[in-house]
């Protein structure tokens, strides 16, 4: 008798192959058989109707506190995924000497924007070194599996000290101490290492992170750290892809150590004339594993009174008058008539050049979300295309769009590449043989960015909803979503529905499945606040053969743990 046995789905493997109907029955943790299962089980889930698909592996998150103290790391088990990769951009929480920890809080506070406080309360802070990190990690059973780089900014803290986010630049010893940390890490069971080289990323007095101007000789001494391992994924956001010398190193890198390399491109340069998808394809031909990472849309800020941000953030009546209320305050002072006549009198604060500095320009590309959210909008539903359609002024269309529905309307503004109003950018690029699907961000930026159900957005939009250009088939979509970015990080035992492999399934209503609008919650510790994006159409969520989700809502099963690199995958013998 089987454990659990999924009948009658419409099976999407993971592999790329067409869907076809079957059964999918399980033993313990592994799937045992795949197609037309007879025999009984103790629960049999009826498919019928659905999709049964692999879990996703998302390879782009930053819960390395979250995953501390929080057994389910919602919202990503929300939207499907199994399996988690943090520790990317160079952030996390280890190694750190005690005195330190106040300076990791900072700076993930500024780099992913997560709230300090909750960082503070909920971080226990058992560990020093990189390796009782992952013993801590692995101490605590959760709804999914987990996995983490070694990230190059507490490297270069525990190493240098005050010196790490100066322009210091560190001798031979230093560099080797360095080293040795991550190679230390990484032998305990990280998957990879990771760095950011972009003036993005600031701490949270406006300092750049660690790392952000180490020089080649630094950046390529901690890839070759990893030298003669068996795993170890060299991840790094950078500004400079679209310069000959970043190339230089990271392909030095690639044929001195033959391990990957996963790159996140911060500048326009890397993108024109197809720059590092072309020098990645020439690359794989040349035998080398360079792996660009794109979303399935443009990251977007989420512009509103429930967001850290909106255009009247700055203004000074905001500040003095407003800024400090609970929500259903706030809407009740901005229907006051003097109050929206000082706003709308009052120049912008804002100086941010990323998020616009003439005021109509950026509202132009800023558009209410409602209760289904479109990423892909034209102009006339942008809020100057309202305003425009109205009478009035953009400013104005905002300020009335911020209040109504008692201020939980969310605002989509997406960040580059979509000055066409389409995502022809981003389908020409998401099927590139070398692409990685991530940046969901899964953990981060609380206060303005909710990318999270990112797989949930992929599937149901590239597959299903898109009318302004080509969609993507499903079982493209699906093995992006799993056995791509499972096999990228040498997790052979995960990403297909296959005998032998982790049972890690979602059985999806797919004709239903949906996102529905962000919204603001109170649930870190010390009340802190995130963003959130609920889903519809999860039926069921299977971990390592436990139903974790139904519905939706968590079972209390929690059999994840730490996927350390490095230890064989175990795929088992379906006949055994």
């Amino acid at each position: 008798m089987h454990d659990l046995i999924i009948r009658n789905g419409t099976i999407v493997d993971g592999t790329g192959a067409k869907p076809y109907s079957g059964d999918v029955a399980i033993q313990g943790d592994r799937i045992v058989a795949v197609g037309k299962v007879s025999g009984s089980a103790r629960r049999e889930i009826d498919a019928a109707g659905m999709i049964v698909t692999p879990g996703w592996v998302d390879i782009h998150t930053h819960y390395d506190g979250q995953a501390t103290w929080d057994p389910l790391l919602a919202p990503s088990s929300w939207h499907g995924v199994t399996t988690a990769i943090m520790g990317n951009c160079g952030v996390g929480f280890a190694p750190v000497r005690p005195t330190d920890h106040q300076f990791l809080i900072e700076l993930m506070e500024g780099v992913e924007d997560i709230p300090g406080a909750a960082l503070t309360e909920g971080i226990d802070w058992k560990w020093e070194r990189f390796p009782e990190y992952l013993d801590a990690l692995e101490s605590k059973p959760r709804a999914i599996d987990v996995g983490v780089h070694v990230p190059h900014a507490p490297v270069r803290a525990y190493v240098l000290g005050d010196r790490c986010n100066t322009d210091y630049a560190p001798n031979a010893a230093e560099i080797a101490e360095m080293a040795a940390l991550v190679r230390e890490g990484v032998e305990a069971g990280a998957l990879g290492f990771s760095t950011s080289r972009t003036l993005l990323h600031k701490d949270k007095s406006g300092v750049h992170m660690p790392g952000t101007f180490a020089g080649s000789d630094e950046m390529l001494a901690m890839g070759l750290a990893m030298k003669g391992l068996s795993h170890g994924v060299f991840e790094m956001v950078s500004d400079h892809l679209g310069d000959d010398d970043e190339w230089k190193w990271v392909k030095g890198f690639v044929k001195e150590t033959n391990l990957p390399v996963t790159l996140v491109a911060t500048s326009a340069g890397a993108y024109e004339g197809d720059k590092m998808f072309n020098i990645a394809e020439e690359s794989r031909r040349e035998g080398m594993d360079i792996r660009p990472q794109i979303a399935g849309r443009p990251t977007g800020v989420l512009q509103g009174l429930q967001s850290n941000f909106h255009v009247f953030i700055a203004h000074p009546t905001f500040q003095r008058e407003i800024a400090h209320l609970p929500l259903a305050e706030k809407v009740a002072t901005m229907k006051r008539p003097e109050i929206r006549a000082a706003l709308l009198n009052e120049e912008s604060g804002i100086r941010n050049p990323i998020l616009g500095a003439n005021i109509n320009e950026l509202l132009a590309r800023v558009f209410p979300l409602g209760d289904n959210p479109n990423y892909e909008p034209d102009r006339e539903q942008s809020v100057t295309g309202m305003a425009e359609a109205a009478g009035v002024t953009p400013m104005e269309m905002m300020y009335d769009l911020l209040i109504r529905d008692g201020g939980t309307e969310l605002f989509y503004q997406p960040l580059g590449a979509y000055q066409t109003y389409n995502f022809d950018f981003f389908r020409k690029n998401m099927q590139h043989p070398n692409v990685l699907f991530g940046l969901s961000d899964g953990g981060a930026h609380c206060g303005v960015i909710a990318d999270a159900g990112m797989p949930t957005f992929i599937l149901s939009y590239w597959a299903r909803d898109r009318v302004k250009g080509e969609q993507f088939p499903l079982e493209f979509l699906v093995r992006k979503l799993s056995s791509d970015t499972a096999r990228a990080y040498g997790l052979k035992d995960r990403g297909e529905l296959r005998p032998g492999l982790l049972a890690d399934i979602n059985i999806i209503d797919f004709a239903k499945l949906r996102l529905f609008r962000p919204e603001a919650i109170h649930d870190l510790p010390a009340g802190g606040k995130r963003l959130v994006q609920r889903a519809e159409g999860y039926r069921y969520t299977v971990k390592s053969g436990q139903v974790t989700f139904e519905d939706g809502e968590s079972t209390g099963a929690l059999p994840g743990t730490l996927v350390r690199g490095g230890r064989e995958a175990v795929i088992l013998d379906a006949a055994a």
